[in-house]
């Protein structure tokens, strides 16, 4: 009987896990260069791969082009046939292939150079065919493949796709490439739901904003909160934000026995509460209420104006959690 498939899972785990950080002593001043190369590109970063290596290059291509650099995977097959003739001059080439000897991708070389792109190299040999014709070579060696024949592509694909996700980071610190513009490309699904949408598209407004005065008594300012269903009341002067009246603040009240009947807003309301502009993205809006335990929060204009209000359910009913 064989070993237990969860020593043998375990054993794919460790090894692979131990093939990535080899890479970490070969960060180097060549990475650096490489990174930097990248960075300053004009035109599109190719990226070229054949069989597992190829798979590799799709997902850095695209991990790439969600981070700010223009990028796409080309067969070396196709090249071969024609599509070469999409690399300009402008461009940068990466090309991933463990052993360096991948005939399709040599075939390449030639047709790059003449077009004078710099190519970056991913292999496990720096003197191989590939990694002798690159301007850069970065090293993705690896001890021991996880398969126990050392034949499957594993350790060395997941080195592959460790040191791509390492270029990309950097490169985002590089071009200063923001949370704003992540979100320009990833308009879709709920990652594009939780940052491209706006306090000023999902707060309440108008008759549905709870808003009283400052002499208004707390016995009518509690019909008010209960009445807009935000767990608030919001306080105005000339519809100025000067303070807010909450749940928790109502509990608190409670327990202090105050005398309801007798007492104004502005005698019990929180001053100086915090705050969000309309034009803030939502997720702001979560964070700050999740950093200061909110559950309401009001919307000001630049003058401190009350232009609208949100809750933690309002956040809810937007799907950004």
């Amino acid at each position: 009987m064989g070993k237990p498939v969860t020593e043998i899972a375990k054993a794919v785990i460790q090894t692979e896990a131990d093939s990535i950080l080899l890479l970490k002593d070969r960060i180097d001043q060549k990475f650096d260069e490489s990174c930097h190369l990248l960075a300053a590109c004009k035109g599109k970063v190719i990226l070229i791969g054949m069989g597992k290596s190829g798979h590799i290059a799709k997902k850095i291509a695209s991990t790439l082009s969600s981070t700010g650099t223009p990028s796409f995977y080309m067969h070396p097959g196709e090249a071969g046939h024609g599509d070469l003739g999409v690399i300009a001059e402008n461009d940068v080439v990466i090309m991933i292939s463990y052993s360096g000897e991948s005939d399709e991708m040599i075939s390449l070389l030639s047709g790059i150079k003449r077009i004078n792109v710099p190519i970056i190299s991913m292999t496990g040999n720096s003197n191989s065919s590939i990694g002798m014709s690159s301007q850069f070579h970065l090293d993705v060696s690896i001890k021991k493949e996880a398969c126990p024949n050392n034949l499957a592509p594993t350790s060395s694909t997941t080195a592959a796709l460790v040191m791509g996700d390492a270029i990309a980071i950097s490169l985002i610190n590089i071009n200063n490439f923001s949370s704003d513009d992540f979100a320009m490309s990833h308009p879709s699904g709920t990652l594009g739901r939780r940052l491209l949408t706006f306090v000023s598209s999902i707060m309440k407004t108008g008759k549905d904003i709870p808003i009283v005065s400052l002499e208004t008594s707390l016995l009518d300012s509690l019909l008010v909160m209960s009445q807009k269903n935000l767990g608030m009341v919001l306080i105005a002067d000339n519809n100025k934000l000067i303070g807010i009246f909450t749940d928790g603040d109502l509990r608190r009240a409670i327990e202090s026995n105050i005398n309801f009947q007798e007492l104004t807003i502005k005698e019990v309301m929180t001053r100086n509460c915090k705050s969000i502009g309309a034009n803030k993205p939502a997720l702001k809006a979560l964070e700050m209420m999740e950093k200061f335990s909110l559950n309401s929060l009001p919307v000001v204009d630049s003058n401190n104006q009350i232009v609208g209000a949100l809750n933690m359910h309002t956040l809810m009913q937007a799907k950004l959690f």
